[in-house]
């Protein structure tokens, strides 16, 4: 199953093991922590330009459902960018390569098991802060799909410690909206393509090649306008459109922005028309028929990345 396909991992470390060299001639680093009553696994790419003396940004990539974290540096190409940006990345692998995102469906092993990945993500934050030098204003996540609905956990859990999220093609789980109370601010970028044939732009059932049964969550413009709201935005976003650069990809893109929110917040929502369940400027990874078409407006690692740097934590 190639990554990226499927949609959609403990309480307090016992111990973590120092990553050690994955590839030859690269600075992406293996590393295991154990949490609770499992081990968990992440890989780290640290840039050449890193230095204890100053302290660098850190972004969390979680995979999409049937992904690895192994793929996730070449199919997003945050790892080339770290080279070029100077932050730290981090992929987090999930369990049974799933993410715990608040869906509750009974087909998703992570959420089937209640895998309590909001406490890996803590105990991994805080071993990485421990042996990185890194800037806590400046700690994001992002991922698309089951990870894309993740980091709106992420972001919604962990609003204290995480300055800005950035979901691709993932929603908000209903259950979540349910009682969304973040404890701060949140800046909030999010990519979502209307014709996306798995996560529905305007809500409802998950689907896998048709079949449902995979959790729901509200529309991509309701996820958007419950950052909004909760950041104190103004109540009506400017509306802009990107240019065509590329005609022949069958989509467009148009962008709303709600600023004006507390403590310098602002959420951006990149709607893709005639866009799939696919990483805007990445790879057809899938036939069209399957996942639908890719964006090739705009690069959404790049965007992503320019938004992650105008919004750190106040």
């Amino acid at each position: 199953m190639k990554p990226f396909l499927l949609l959609a991992l403990f309480a307090f470390p016992l111990f973590a093991n120092a990553p050690s060299l994955h590839a030859e001639n690269d600075r992406t680093y293996d590393g295991t922590i154990t949490v609770g009553d499992l081990e968990r696994t992440y890989l780290v790419h640290v840039p050449a330009s890193y230095s204890e003396q100053k302290p660098a940004a850190l972004i969390f990539v979680f995979h999409g459902g049937g992904g690895e974290a192994k793929t996730s540096g070449k199919f997003t190409g945050f790892s080339e960018l770290s080279d070029k940006e100077g932050f730290i990345v981090v992929y987090p692998q999930g369990v049974d390569k799933s993410w715990n995102d608040g869906r509750n469906s009974t087909k998703i092993t992570a959420q089937r098991e209640h895998v309590d990945d909001i406490g890996f993500v803590t105990a991994l934050l805080d071993h990485l802060e421990h042996q990185y030098s890194i800037d806590p204003k400046r700690i994001y996540a992002t991922g698309p799909s089951n990870g894309g609905f993740f980091s709106n956990r992420v972001g919604a859990e962990l609003s204290d410690r995480f300055a800005a999220i950035a979901p691709v093609i993932g929603l908000m789980a209903s259950p979540m909206a349910e009682n969304f109370k973040p404890s701060h601010p949140v800046s909030v970028l999010a990519i979502n393509g209307t014709e996306d044939p798995l996560v529905p732009y305007n809500g409802g059932d998950v689907k896998l090649l048709g079949m449902g049964g995979r959790g729901s969550g509200i529309s991509a413009l309701d996820t958007v306008k419950k950052w909004a709201d909760h950041d104190g935005c103004k109540k009506d976003p400017v509306n802009t459109e990107l240019p065509d650069t590329d005609p022949n990809d069958g989509t467009r893109v148009k962008i709303s922005t709600w600023s004006g929110g507390k403590d310098n917040t602002e959420v951006v929502f990149y709607t893709i028309e005639g866009g799939g369940h696919t990483w805007p400027g990445g790879t057809q990874y899938l036939p069209q028929r399957v996942i639908g078409k890719v964006c090739r407006d705009f690069n959404a690692t790049q965007v992503i990345w320019k938004f992650f740097v105008e919004h750190p934590k106040s």
